[in-house]
């Protein structure tokens, strides 16, 4: 009995706290992905260049810090032009469907995640996204829906409670 009221509990807290399986990255990794670009810049191979930053966009999309998701986004979204390989791009689609994610735009990261999915249609990666947004925009619609009810019925009580003061 107390193992399903345990359940039930964590249940409703990950439903408002919105607990999903995408990783977070620690600011030690990301200063640590920086110094590393900034080694390659000094002269290593462009190839050598280009996973660094990868890696440095894959650390600031899954950072907890706002402004570290939305430098990853932007070096993401710069890159993204000139990227030829199919392969790059889906995996460059996935981070930035991952940014736009930890920023709060689901509508933007759906998108994005199913670009990268007509390219890749059986990565369980980014279909495993794809349910984490859907997941997150309904529980997002209920919460809004609660509120709205919530507000409604103060509203009615409000008026009855007037009303019943008149009489």
């Amino acid at each position: 009995m107390e193992a399903k009221i345990g359940k039930f509990f964590g249940s409703v807290s990950n439903f408002f706290s919105g607990g999903d399986h995408i990783p977070w990255c620690d600011n030690d990794v990301v200063i640590s992905c920086e110094r590393e670009v900034a080694e390659a810049e000094k002269g290593s191979s462009d190839e050598l260049f280009k996973e660094c930053i990868m890696r440095l966009s894959w650390a600031l999309v899954h950072s907890r810090r706002p402004e570290d998701v939305q430098r990853g986004i932007a070096m993401l979204e710069a890159s993204l032009a000139g990227t030829n390989s199919p392969l790059q791009k889906r995996e460059k689609l996935y981070l930035l469907a991952v940014g736009h994610y930890r920023s709060g735009d689901y509508s933007r990261s759906r998108e994005l995640v199913e670009q990268c999915l007509m390219i890749a249609p059986d990565w369980r990666q980014a279909q495993t996204l794809k349910k984490t947004i859907e997941d997150r925009i309904k529980k997002d619609g209920a919460i809004g829906i609660g509120i709205a009810a919530a507000g409604v019925g103060l509203v009615a009580g409000g008026i009855a409670a007037a009303l019943s003061r008149k009489k």
